[in-house]
């Protein structure tokens, strides 16, 4: 049975949150601040936290950043919550690590889906005997088994977001995708607005792979469909 991990200082959103996760068969964990949040993800290992932007003690972002440095912690998926609607706010957080954000208010059902989407990764992950497979192009290896990207033999650090991404393009090098395609293969869920989402994770995937990447060579965009990764590089 999956366990979820929900962190909110506002209770009455932990009820609610609590309740349609449970309903779906869901082991439910709950946290009202930061400190007992990180203690939480230490010694639970919860399957995915839904993690609130604004906390007392240690706010959403050091949680994040703190998980994602952690080679124990660093794959478990992180849906945030935020009550900021600005879009920097988000690319920050799907900067630092975060596989996705809902902005409050928000419809727990679609919550729910969103929790759904990244256990479904993580089942499909397993399913695909991804201990035998790596990828390698140019300088780049990807070992889904280890769950590792390699550039020039050093290990580079990727969100499981990014990872999953990543590892779609390179399979398929000189296969221009739909953005279609990778937000229902790579992301594992469709919602208005998701395309932005899409177009951030593929800018912190250049940011950590491209020699320059204003002038991308490896994550090129098809104008008009989305994105190729190119077979000969580096």
């Amino acid at each position: 049975m999956s366990r979820i991990l929900v962190v909110d200082d506002d209770r009455n959103i932990i009820r609610l949150v609590r309740s349609y996760l449970e309903q779906e068969g869901y082991t439910v964990l709950t946290a009202d601040n930061g400190t007992l949040a990180l203690q939480m993800i230490r010694t639970e290992r919860p399957d995915v936290v839904v993690l609130d932007l604004m906390l007392p003690g240690k706010d959403g972002l050091q949680i994040t950043n703190f998980v994602r440095q952690d080679d124990n912690l660093r794959t478990i998926p992180i849906i945030m919550l935020t009550a900021r609607v600005a879009d920097t706010e988000k690319i920050i957080g799907l900067e630092i690590g975060a596989d996705d954000y809902v902005t409050k208010p928000f419809n727990p059902r679609e919550l729910v889906a969103r929790v759904r989407a990244q256990l479904r990764r993580i089942a499909l992950f397993k399913e695909s005997g991804a201990e035998s497979q790596i990828i390698e192009i140019g300088t780049l290896r990807l070992d889904k088994g280890a769950h590792q990207l390699f550039i020039d033999g050093e290990l580079v650090d990727v969100t499981p977001t990014e990872f999953e991404l990543l590892y779609l393009l390179m399979d398929s090098p000189g296969y221009a995708f739909t953005r279609d395609e990778l937000i229902e293969k790579g992301l594992g869920y469709a919602y208005a607005g998701m395309g932005r989402t899409l177009d951030s994770h593929i800018k912190n995937i250049r940011k950590k792979i491209e020699p320059d990447p204003k002038k991308p060579t490896r994550i090129t965009t098809v104008y008009g469909i989305g994105y190729r990764f190119e077979k000969e590089n580096g």
